[in-house]
């Protein structure tokens, strides 16, 4: 038993964002600071499954971890974490610790066999979803967060920045 809690323990300390790499400082302190028009980063017409699996074979390959951001151009969310993703403190991060690809989910009615794939089976709950998976195992690592950047609006430039570090060990 005291192995098992051992064990248990062990885990639960290795997946905690505790042991998380600090986030980058971002010098923007507020969404109007970013590049204006936003970006829309989402490809209506990209084969989702194709792009996937080439995302996840560069993370793999590149020892990243991969981003899948599920989302529609139509959606000011989506648009300001794209514009996040441009924002030079941002991009260099996650340049370095993940491979970011874009599929277009509609008005949740398209590519839903992507987060079906990794369990979210049901109405996708907020735009943008974003799946943080490990690339070697195919796993997601944050379920239960997949939807905590759907209202960017309301969170400082910063905490996008901490919430995305957390998953990166």
């Amino acid at each position: 038993m005291s192995r098992l809690l051992t064990a248990s323990l062990f885990m639960l300390l290795a997946i905690s964002p505790a042991n998380a790499l600090p986030a980058p400082k971002i010098t923007i302190t507020n969404f109007d600071q970013l590049a204006h028009p936003l970006p829309m980063p989402y490809n209506e017409q990209l084969n989702a499954e194709k792009a996937v699996a080439a995302a996840r074979t560069k993370a793999k390959k590149m020892h990243k971890l991969l981003l899948i951001d599920l989302g529609g151009n139509w959606c000011p969310d989506c648009r300001i974490l794209g514009g996040m993703f441009d924002q030079p403190d941002l991009k260099r991060f996650m340049d370095k610790y993940y491979e970011i690809v874009t599929i277009d989910v509609g008005r949740f009615d398209k590519n839903l066999s992507i987060p079906a794939h990794y369990g979210l089976t049901d109405r996708l709950k907020g735009a943008p979803t974003l799946l943080v998976v490990d690339p070697r195992t195919d796993k997601l690592l944050n379920g239960g967060h997949v939807t905590a950047l759907a209202d960017a609006r309301s969170m400082t430039p910063q905490a996008i920045a901490d919430w995305l570090a957390q998953w990166v060990r």
